[in-house]
């Protein structure tokens, strides 16, 4: 039953109570997946990619530092790595390569790759502190991306990992001449070129060109007055969408510098942003509990499903959502979602009160 489930899910999202949760958008459904019978903040799920390019199985980083295996074949986990340990801070970054091999950065700015036969990383550099993203390049799989809190944006060749292939320059100074603050959120690697986008803690996105001497970023684009958490590129290139600790996600144009418009339907800060591979659309989650869906292309909102959990990670897979539709027409059993962790449940008991009621007893008083 449970392979027969996560064979429909187009959409994976790794919630803060530790459950990886699977949604069938064609099919309107969600599911839990869970390793255990207890569930701990230790179980976090921080980070998720694929495995394989046959995206058969999926690699969830939790905050303990273990790495756990998902077979979404199976609907089952089947392994679990240790990659590292609590006193690294979280995962802000889990990366496949193709000979099997995982890479792993921690907040610490350890930068590690791990081979399957072996319990201790066969490389290790240091990314620098407060790693805030981790991010492979989908084309050349050797290479990543790191930047975070006062942690400027640094790309290294895991084939070659004395030193960074590219290290961003401070920005220049203000106006003021003071310095401007470095606070890389989330990185992307632009296709069909050697550039490299980030958005910043301080609401700017930036590009960054390593085939030209410039080591400063080549475009500055600045959105809303909110910290950027996350961006992703949409297939068609020359735009990003970004997304603030507000909801608010927007389309900002490469190459012009422009906002072309704004998606509405969050409400929570945006965890994390995944446009789809092929398709004009783009998977948001956060601090709100819903996963939501929107077209690039008229910038409506397509789907909004609520998780129960706070999300911290998603993943789309590259097949069209529609293709999952199964094609027997009885409809599976209903899914028992997790329940609520503890705060949730102490916030569900509370009594609501309204304004009217509150205004009534201040007349009272008065």
């Amino acid at each position: 039953v449970m392979g027969e489930r996560s064979r429909m899910c187009s959409v994976w999202l790794g919630s803060e109570t530790g459950i990886l949760k699977g949604v069938s958008l064609s099919r309107k459904q969600a599911f839990n997946f869970c390793n255990t019978r207890h569930l701990s903040r230790d179980q976090e799920v921080r980070a998720l990619c694929w495995a394989d390019a046959t995206e058969t199985e999926l690699l969830i980083g939790s905050v303990d530092g273990t790495v756990k295996t998902f077979s979404t074949e199976k609907g089952a986990f089947t392994e679990t790595r240790r990659c590292g340990d609590r006193a690294d801070g979280c995962f802000a970054g889990l990366a496949a390569l193709d000979d099997s091999a995982l890479v792993t950065c921690a907040e610490c700015g350890a930068l590690r790759v791990w081979k399957p036969e072996s319990s201790e990383p066969v490389a290790e550099l240091d990314a620098g502190k407060h790693v805030c993203r981790m991010r492979q390049s989908p084309v050349h799989r050797n290479k990543v991306a790191t930047g975070g809190k006062e942690n400027g944006l640094k790309i290294w060749d895991l084939e070659r990992p004395e030193k960074a292939v590219f290290t961003a320059k401070n920005l220049r100074d203000d106006w003021l001449d003071l310095r401007r603050p470095h606070w890389v959120r989330d990185v992307a690697f632009i296709p069909e070129s050697q550039r490299v986008v980030t958005c910043t803690g301080h609401h700017q996105v930036h590009i960054f060109d390593p085939s030209t001497p410039q080591r400063r970023p080549v475009l500055e684009v600045e959105f809303g007055e909110y910290p950027l958490t996350a961006l992703s590129l949409p297939a068609a290139g020359d735009t990003v969408v970004v997304g603030n600790t507000h909801g608010q996600i927007a389309l900002l144009d490469l190459r012009k510098g422009v906002v072309r418009g704004c998606l509405k339907g969050m409400a929570g800060a945006v965890r994390e942003l995944r446009c789809h591979s092929s398709l004009p659309m783009v998977a948001s989650c956060g601090l709100d509990r819903f996963l939501c869906v929107h077209s690039l292309d008229d910038r409506k909102l397509q789907h909004k499903v609520y998780l129960k959990s706070r999300l911290n990670c998603l993943l789309l897979t590259s097949r069209e959502p529609q293709e999952q539709a199964v094609a027997r027409e009885e409809e599976p059993p209903e899914v028992k979602e997790e329940e609520a962790g503890s705060d949730d449940e102490v916030w569900e008991q509370m009594e609501r009160v309204t304004e009217e009621e509150v205004r009534r007893k201040r007349r009272k008083k008065d």
